[in-house]
């Protein structure tokens, strides 16, 4: 049986455990309150960003005329985007994220096609850089702090890689005081730009502060005539609100001027909106986390509170029975 001085010092590191796990709970509750409050705000203007591009994109004729980020290849080369975090003792957060990344890029991997990696956070850089996954891009995690500015230059080299466009920029570290981040080759030649047939968003979607659901979404190209209202048996379709398409409109300079605007504008907004559920589900994940640890502390204090009266019982009274045996023997 353990000593009384070992289980005394087990029950004051556990208490110390418990306060931290119980401070880092509400940390994490009050950033969570902030983080739904920004996605509140967020929701209308995307929302009507996509019922607009809807609205004219359904009206865009075929062939030579079809903007580069609507048309359709044959998916040979593939990107996925994984938006995890920099940090852990956030339950399953992202553990789960990553092996739904993982399983998709096995997928497509057994299937033929090639397939990169662009991470955002560390999480995902280690897991992914472990397996020896292709990752030609790295950025620091996003923070509650993000805005739709630092969203623009990442949008845009997403929009060139799937264009074949050479990026003018390497893309920004979100986080000051982070490093530059790094990039390599994997799926071309040295000298060309790298063109991809699919860009791929995987994020965890903000539902509650007790439920976060890995979501796969298809990035580029868009396809504006699939809503949520669309039973697809695609799990990765493009989530694009409904809106009244019937209706055409006259537009200045032109429709094509609209959309140059228009598409990166949707590309950007849509992945700000998933770095802003996914801070919002790693908050409200570590709440879990650390609720249910904080529970788990004092369960297990309470565990070692009875051990330690027990051991202190059994020590008393094994001195009464040293000191009875003792008065015995003196008789």
């Amino acid at each position: 049986m353990p000593s009384l001085k070992s289980i005394r010092k087990r029950i004051v590191s556990t208490k110390s455990m418990q306060k931290i796990t119980r401070a880092m709970k509400m940390v994490a509750a009050a950033r969570l309150r902030r983080a739904q409050q920004r996605i509140t705000e967020l929701r209308p203007f995307a929302l009507k960003t996509a019922e607009v591009l809807r609205n004219v994109a359904l009206h865009t004729g075929g062939g030579a005329d079809l903007h580069p980020l609507l048309a359709r290849r044959d998916e040979e080369q593939i990107l996925l985007i994984v938006l995890s975090s920099d940090r852990g003792l956030a339950g399953a957060f992202n553990s789960n994220l990553n092996r739904a990344a993982e399983r998709l890029w096995r997928e497509e991997t057994a299937n033929g096609k090639r397939v990169a990696f662009m991470t955002i956070g560390r999480k995902a850089r280690d897991y992914f850089r472990r397996r020896g996954a292709d990752i030609i891009k790295e950025i620091p995690a996003v923070t509650e702090k993000v805005q739709l500015g630092d969203v623009d230059v990442i949008a845009a080299e997403v929009v060139d890689l799937y264009t074949g466009s050479e990026s003018a920029e390497p893309t920004a570290a979100l986080a000051e005081g982070e490093a530059p981040v790094e990039r390599r080759t994997g799926l071309v030649a040295t000298g060309e730009a790298t063109q991809f047939d699919a860009v791929y968003l995987v994020y965890n979607e903000f539902k509650s502060a007790i439920t976060q659901h890995v979501d796969v979404q298809r990035l580029l190209p868009i396809d504006p005539t699939v809503d949520d209202g669309d039973a697809s048996p695609e799990p990765r379709a493009s989530h694009m609100p409904a809106g009244a398409v019937g209706l055409d409109f006259v537009y200045e300079p032109n429709r094509k001027a609209l959309l140059d605007r228009l598409l990166p504008l949707y590309v950007q907004i849509t992945l700000f909106r998933a770095m802003l559920e996914s801070v919002a589900s790693e908050h409200g994940a570590r709440m879990t986390a650390m609720e249910a640890a904080t529970g788990n502390a004092k369960d297990v204090i309470a565990s070692l509170s009875l051990q330690y009266n027990r051991a202190r019982q059994a020590a008393i009274t094994k001195e009464l029975m040293e000191i009875i045996g003792g008065a015995e023997a003196l008789k």
